[in-house]
């Protein structure tokens, strides 16, 4: 039987691997058979993610995505030894909450750093290596999957700083989409609703679920094992001629024509 989403020999980088969507998504693509480079700021959960997966498959490196001095040593460490960045997950991301009137300005530069600025760093520094690999005659040198979100297409209250840099992740997806087409490089986004994780705890919490439960039609949150289905689609072959596109995978919370 032909796997459509079979991994085998591609390397991918997958960023704020530790935990949540990010750890989900290293865990399937490494049952899928793909190589992996690991990134996180948080060193020791990294170090505690890695266990159970095939070392000789997996570099995983502790460090931010808004150090590119850092980013740049792992795609160079990655190629050497993977032989390059063939898939990229975008998925580092923090919360900074408060409401508008609130919100100080550091907190809206940290969200704006990493779920943005850290965004377009990995996206360039390994799309650039991608495309270096295209420009030497690859035929299929890359895909980069940026992980948005429902509060980037519709607002959140609590988390402007949030909606302004998923929705910032939106635009980046389809310009870059457009500008690496000529190479083969793909660029998606997947757009998340509430997916159960640490950061949608006080969403899922007594206080609000029902609340939030009444806008989904499907009537549930998404489960992180679940959700990672979507990057693995987009990530795989399956989706050979998809770019500068938007998944929603939000149980029906935000439809549109």
């Amino acid at each position: 039987m032909i796997n459509l989403m079979d991994m085998t020999g591609r390397n991918v980088m997958v960023t704020g691997a530790a935990q949540g969507i990010g750890l989900e998504a290293a865990r399937l693509l490494h049952q899928l058979g793909a190589r992996l480079t690991l990134v996180d700021a948080n060193e020791g959960k990294l170090r505690e993610a890695v266990d159970g997966l095939e070392k000789d498959r997996v570099l995983a490196l502790g460090g931010s995505v808004t150090d590119r001095d850092f980013l740049g040593r792992v795609v160079d460490q990655a190629a050497q030894r993977f032989g390059g960045i063939h898939g990229l997950v975008n998925n580092a991301g923090i919360t900074r909450t408060a409401m508008i009137d609130n919100m100080t300005v550091e907190q809206w530069q940290q969200v704006i750093d990493v779920n943005l600025t850290g965004v377009f760093n990995c996206l360039q520094i390994a799309g650039t290596e991608m495309k270096k690999r295209a420009e030497a005659g690859e035929r299929d040198p890359g895909v980069i999957v940026n992980v948005s979100s429902d509060a980037g297409r519709k607002g959140t209250i609590g988390q402007i700083n949030y909606g302004a840099a998923k929705s910032g992740v939106l635009g980046l997806t389809m310009s870059a989409a457009r500008e690496w087409g000529r190479w083969g490089i793909r660029v998606n986004s997947v757009a998340y609703g509430v997916v159960a994780t640490e950061m949608t705890e006080v969403v899922r919490s007594d206080k609000f679920k029902d609340r939030y439960l009444a806008n989904i039609p499907l009537a549930r949150f998404l489960d992180p094992d679940e959700a990672v289905k979507s990057i693995a689609f987009l990530v795989s072959s399956a989706s050979s001629f998809i770019t500068g596109q938007h998944l929603s995978v939000n149980g029906g919370s935000h439809i549109t024509a």
